[in-house]
């Protein structure tokens, strides 16, 4: 379990992140709706998660940068204190800054869309936990260290991205076909809230572990 584990919280946070519908199922919904085309959510959905994997990309890679040349207590203890910055930011000014794209914008630019959210909410860092045990390796000879870091790195972004892709587009498609947006009526919940819960409650697990 102690091998597995780090797989299965990528895959967790990967599901999480596509339910999440600031990461993009709900733009996908609407634009199927302004469009009449259950076509187009189903082609949004591949570029809202490639956009999403660019931005967690970003961060494994920094993540792997960082773990060469520092120790790994030093960049956890960074990562945790940037995510409860990061919470906090979100938290109070996180709903006044929102990256707008309207309704007639294409593939490329929902892809970039979805970078510029998910950065803007700290998805790569929230998955620090779990590429830590994964990316950060120590080795006699740092090439060999780099390149397995490098491999296991593109491994963990694409466990990710798969399960954000597919919990994206079964929320996406459950919504639009079955569904109806009038479920953000009457059972909608605060996500923005408890995606700040999580950021704050992986920077202390990054600072006190």
């Amino acid at each position: 379990m102690s091998e597995l584990w780090p797989w299965l919280l990528l895959a967790g946070l990967g599901a999480f992140h596509g339910l999440n519908p600031a990461m993009g199922w709900l733009f996908a919904v609407a634009l199927g709706v302004h469009r009449q085309s259950a076509s187009a959510v189903v082609r949004a959905v591949p570029a809202i998660a490639i956009g999403h994997a660019a931005s967690i990309a970003l961060v494994a890679g920094a993540l792997v940068a960082a773990g060469l040349l520092v120790d790994s207590h030093s960049v956890r203890m960074a990562t945790g204190a940037g995510l409860v910055a990061w919470a906090a930011w979100h938290f109070l000014y996180g709903h006044r800054h929102r990256v707008r794209v309207g309704m007639r914008t294409g593939l490329v630019g929902l892809a970039l869309w979805s970078f510029l959210m998910a950065t803007a909410h700290g998805a790569g860092l929230m998955i620090v936990p779990a590429l830590m045990p994964l990316c950060t390796t120590e080795g006699a000879l740092p090439g060999m260290a780099a390149g397995r870091s490098a491999v296991m790195t593109l491994a963990a972004v694409g466990v990710h991205t798969v399960a954000m892709l597919a919990a994206t587009s079964i929320a996406a498609l459950a919504v639009y076909r079955w569904v109806g947006l009038g479920i953000l009526r009457s059972a909608w919940i605060n996500v923005d809230l408890l995606w700040t819960l999580v950021l704050l409650a992986t920077g202390v697990l990054l600072l006190v572990l």
